[in-house]
């Protein structure tokens, strides 16, 4: 049997019935850390993969482990789950000097996971990415605790591919991962997308009501990912007064970085929501016509899910590429455009326009990207964790 041939692709095949069976199953309350943060594609699917286990075993018990300082400090807590946060921190390439402390940092990381596991005893790890992955699933695996991984990019990360080696299944969105995975670990199941969306019936109307714009003029999300889109956020910027005359309205996610400047700008302009951040991402989607977006892969998983028309603007140094060949792989099926970042401040703002006053090139490509849209990634990771961990208690 050759290495791709032993991977597994999750189906929908007999799940309602394992679904149920995990229901029964008296090994409820396990105990489970998931780690790892960073961005909201590390984190959203974490909450996302957390939701479906608490949904088929209630009793079940978790806590969250990230890194002091990151955005996971909040928003885990903000969905209702506990989180401890380690004092870690990742590579800093502009900087040698700041990277001195990175051995001590990691060496004090495994002291405080060493007692999160002394106080909570889990009886499995999930990590999903992030500074603070490694140490919290090194642990488990010298421990024998059953670990998992999601891998949601196309190019998995250093960590997750030393960790990988030892962990107990791999759950990845697509095939081509055995490049860097055990291929009889690895499980294809898609990228868990948050039930908000995924189950979304919010409507149009409402939705606009709730940013304070109006139901009859275009609205365009922009969405730069958590962190901000600095080559986005500049184009939109410079022709923020432009949208107006041209009857389109905006919602802006600046991100965190230079929020502030991009955010005065916005300020006095009734056609403009802005924000560093938005909670309600069901809203924006349900509310918008048109998205300009990163093509991370869980931005890409979400915009399949939510059937936008979207103009994909890809992060040029991430590793190998992997954004421009996430959107690349929709726009070569008409499902997507695309403009790159070399050139994005002169041609991102025509194309926006373009595609905002295209109701039949909106329509066309809003049923193409649909076609992608996996909604139970979540579920079928949540069915083999249980099934796995349960077996081992």
């Amino acid at each position: 049997m050759s290495g791709s041939e032993k991977i597994q692709e999750a189906t929908p095949a007999g799940s309602e019935q394992k679904a149920e069976s995990l229901r029964m199953n008296e090994a409820s309350g396990l105990k489970f850390i998931i780690a790892g943060g960073g961005t909201g594609g590390h984190i959203f699917p974490a909450i996302a993969i957390a939701n479906a286990i608490k949904e088929l075993q209630p009793q079940s018990q978790f806590l969250f482990v990230g890194a002091k300082g990151k955005m996971e400090m909040e928003k885990v807590p903000q969905a209702g789950y506990a989180i401890r946060g380690l004092n870690i921190a990742g590579y800093d390439r502009s900087s040698l000097i700041k990277n001195i402390g990175l051995p001590f940092k990691l060496i004090r990381s495994f002291f405080q996971v060493r007692n999160i596991f002394k106080k909570f005893k889990p009886d499995a790890v999930i990590g999903v990415g992030g500074y603070s992955t490694f140490p919290v699933l090194k642990l488990a695996q010298q421990r024998n605790i059953p670990t998992f991984i999601h891998e949601s990019n196309s190019f998995a990360g250093k960590s997750n591919i030393m960790l990988g080696k030892h962990a107990t299944k791999i759950f990845v969105a697509s095939e081509g991962m055995e490049k860097f995975f055990p291929a009889d670990k690895i499980i294809i199941t898609g990228n868990p997308v948050r039930k908000a969306i995924a189950a979304s019936v919010e409507t149009k109307d409402n939705a606009i009501k709730f940013f304070h714009l109006t139901a009859d003029k275009p609205t365009v999300l922009v969405i730069g990912g958590s962190l901000g889109a600095r080559s986005i956020n500049d184009v939109v910027a410079k022709h923020l007064g432009e949208f107006q005359p041209l009857g389109i309205q905006l919602i802006w996610q600046t991100g965190k970085t230079t929020a502030s400047f991009y955010l005065s700008k916005a300020k006095s302009l009734h056609n403009v929501w802005a924000n560093d951040f938005i909670n309600d991402m069901d809203k924006a989607y349900a509310a918008a016509d048109v998205v300009v977006s990163r093509a991370g892969a869980m931005s890409v998983a979400e915009l399949c899910v939510a059937k936008k028309p979207v103009i994909f603007v890809p992060y040029p140094f991430a590793a190998e590429d992997h954004q421009t060949v996430n959107a690349e792989y929709l726009v070569s099926r008409n499902a997507a455009l695309m403009v790159k970042d070399d050139v994005v401040r002169n041609k991102l703002f025509d194309k926006i326009i373009s595609l905002a006053k295209d109701k039949n090139k909106q329509k066309e490509l809003s049923e193409n990207i649909a076609v992608y849209a996996i909604k139970d990634a979540d579920k079928k990771v949540a069915e083999v964790i249980l099934e796995i961990t349960a077996g081992t208690h």
